[in-house]
């Protein structure tokens, strides 16, 4: 699972600051170089003040996606639960053709009880909620190949979690990218159950980009360590898409400017 460059996300968590800020550190990102840019699909702050300031994900999408020029973008991860899944394929399409084509549909089954009770979703179980993301991932294929017009290009599919029976089998069926925060030990494990639910439905493993999360100044608490420390052991174990997540008021992209080096140097190889 190593046929793809090393691209650098940066994940703006959308909470604790003005939109002005938000819309700032997009811009900031974008010149910097990132490869891509997320959100989260959540309605409430993560940590920090629970009440805090917060914005909701897709219709930032669709704002992101007319700023932005270069840099694709996404959520990491859409609610699967939060959304009709053929109105979802309909809005990952409209923002895909308004990005030009740059959108990843990043999904998930859900987390976040908060979210689901003050939405009035019904939360369920784990094994519940991946069992209605195993039925919507073909739903918004099918709504993809209906809709008029039709999406710019594949839109590529992002599936996050590390569920071994369920979670990367739906990845290894449905998703372009997976996304996880396993590392060491763990990710190769991980990566070796990927390639045997790979096997088993007949997909070449390498289609599909491995994408880890860095850490960053945010939820994690700490900066993430330099790329040849934190990086390059995930870079051997296969991922490539590497995402350092940012919390707000104020977004501080010096973290990302040696990442984006190492970047470079690699895929100058």
């Amino acid at each position: 699972m190593s046929e793809h460059p090393v691209r650098i996300g940066v994940q703006l968590h959308p909470q604790q600051a003005d939109y002005a800020a938000i819309r700032d550190a997009v811009a900031a990102a974008e010149g910097l170089g990132v490869d891509v840019l997320f959100n989260w699909d959540h309605f409430f702050p993560l940590y920090g003040d629970t009440d805090g300031k917060h914005f909701e994900c897709w219709t930032m999408l669709a704002a992101w996606a007319e700023q932005t020029r270069r840099v694709e973008i996404g959520a990491l991860v859409t609610c699967n639960g939060y959304r009709n899944p053929d109105l979802l394929a309909d809005m990952a399409r409209t923002v895909d053709h308004i990005s030009g084509g740059r959108l990843i549909l990043g999904i998930g089954s859900g987390w976040a009880e908060r979210d689901y009770s003050e939405y009035g979703y019904d939360f369920g179980t784990p094994g519940g909620r991946l069992d209605v993301l195993a039925e919507s991932l073909p739903r918004i294929e099918k709504r993809w190949e209906a809709l008029n017009p039709a999406p710019t290009r594949d839109i590529p599919v992002l599936i996050g979690g590390g569920g071994e029976r369920k979670t990367l089998r739906l990845v290894a069926r449905h998703a372009d990218i997976w996304h996880t925060f396993s590392q060491g030990a763990e990710l190769e494990h991980k990566i070796e159950v990927l390639r045997g639910h790979c096997a088993t439905v007949g997909r070449d493993p390498g289609e599909i980009e491995i994408s880890v999360g860095v850490g960053g100044r945010g939820r994690e608490g700490r900066l993430p360590d330099a790329p040849e420390v934190e990086g390059r052991p995930l870079y051997d174990a296969g991922a490539r898409l590497f995402t350092i997540g940012l919390g707000g008021p104020a977004y501080d992209l010096s973290v990302v400017e040696p990442w984006l080096a190492w970047r470079d140097e690699l895929n100058a190889r």
